[in-house]
């Protein structure tokens, strides 16, 4: 039995020589030495550096999760450019994209540390991270540990101020109370006011972005306000100087206000009177008007009416077709009427014996208005 004792002995010996030789014969504990029964180990698995700015205690070998499932472990931690550069090996299987976010967390109370793989939150995923992808420190980061987290707890407890809500909540209750239905009342104009502000929330933006228009415009003449600003103070000085003249000239402007009021009041009948004597002719004229536009349209053209040039004036030459009316009793009551002559012509017209068309006297003729209510007539 102590000979094969013995012999498991030396077996053991070789087989932790032959692991020391296989590993370069670097030593750093028990944690460079490859784990059998790890993630990350199967066909087809990949690995992947990422740039840490801290790694706290992160071991080789520290397990690599995605969604808090083991998908590999972390083969080499090494100093970079003054940061730490961890490899990991993952399972074949495990897509993430290529912007994929590490962060080093808290496994356990007890100190276990893990690197998070997580796809980013605030960008769209791109790409897939693939064997030697390196992650950058910009996505990379660390989860608060333990004795943070208990620091800043003591920090609250200690220093916080919850002290200080205890007091705040005293003082509180003291002031509300017996005044429940005050604040009641209070709590619903408050809604009802809210309530009011977002239903006019459009008209407030639109009133807003007015004043930022108006404002905008102030501002682009800002040299010409300047200007008027400049020039108010030399304009208030005239003013200053003309301050009689201008008291005497609002005064006498009231003294010829009062006499204007005065003479319009007495003259007030006549007035009355004239306008009222006017009523006839404006109204005549009213009644005239159409005639009265027809007629002034005759005076530019006279003797020829404007609407019937274009009949007898074509190009350079005009058309004229006069009808001269010279019998007897026409020329009697064109020429002679109102001279002792007068009715001599029709007379002598109608002793020839024309008595059809014939024009009648003007001076003998009775008129066939007055004439039946008069009793007499030719």
């Amino acid at each position: 039995m102590m000979l094969k004792s013995r012999r498991v002995a030396k077996i053991g010996m070789g087989l932790t020589a032959a692991a020391l030789v296989l590993s370069g014969c670097e030593w750093q504990g028990v944690n460079s030495l490859p784990i059998p029964g790890t993630e990350g180990n199967g066909p087809g698995s990949y690995t992947v550096d990422i740039e840490m700015p801290n790694v706290a205690s992160l071991q080789r070998n520290s397990r690599v999760r995605v969604a808090d499932v083991d998908v590999g472990h972390v083969t080499d931690i090494r100093l970079q450019d003054w940061h730490a550069l961890v490899t990991v090996q993952l399972d074949g299987g495990v897509t993430l994209p290529k912007n994929t976010v590490a962060k080093v967390g808290q496994t356990s109370l007890l100190g276990t540390l893990h690197v998070e793989l997580a796809p980013p939150l605030d960008e769209p995923a791109e790409g897939r991270l693939a064997d030697e992808d390196t992650i950058p420190i910009a996505h990379a980061g660390l989860y608060p540990t333990t004795e943070q987290t208990l620091a800043s707890v003591s920090t609250l407890l200690n220093g916080g101020g919850l002290a200080q809500l205890n007091q705040i909540d005293t003082q509180l209750n003291a002031a509300l109370s017996g005044h429940e239905t005050d604040v009641r009342s209070l709590i619903t104009q408050l809604d009802t006011f809210t309530s009011a502000l977002n239903e006019q929330k459009d008209d407030i933006i639109t009133a807003s972005e007015g004043l930022d228009r108006l404002a905008g415009t102030v501002n682009a003449q800002t040299p010409v306000l300047e200007r008027a600003l400049d020039s108010i103070p030399p304009a208030l000085a005239v003013l200053n100087e003309q301050k009689d003249n201008l008291s005497n000239a609002i005064v006498s402007v009231g003294n010829f206000a009062e006499v204007a009021n005065r003479g319009v009041t007495e003259s007030h009948d006549d007035l009355v009177r004239n306008l009222r004597a006017l009523e006839p002719t404006l109204r005549g004229l009213a009644d005239a008007g159409p005639a009265l536009t027809q007629a002034l349209g005759y005076l530019p053209t006279f003797p020829w009416p404007l609407d019937g040039t274009p009949n007898f004036v074509k190009g350079d030459y005009a058309n004229l077709s006069p009808i001269i009316d010279l019998t007897l009793g026409r020329l009697d009551n064109s020429v002679l009427q109102g001279t002792p002559a007068e009715g001599s012509l029709i007379a002598l017209e109608t002793a020839m014996g024309r008595t059809l068309g014939r024009q009648p006297n003007v001076a003998t003729t009775a008129n066939p208005l007055t004439a039946p209510m008069a009793g007499s007539g030719n």
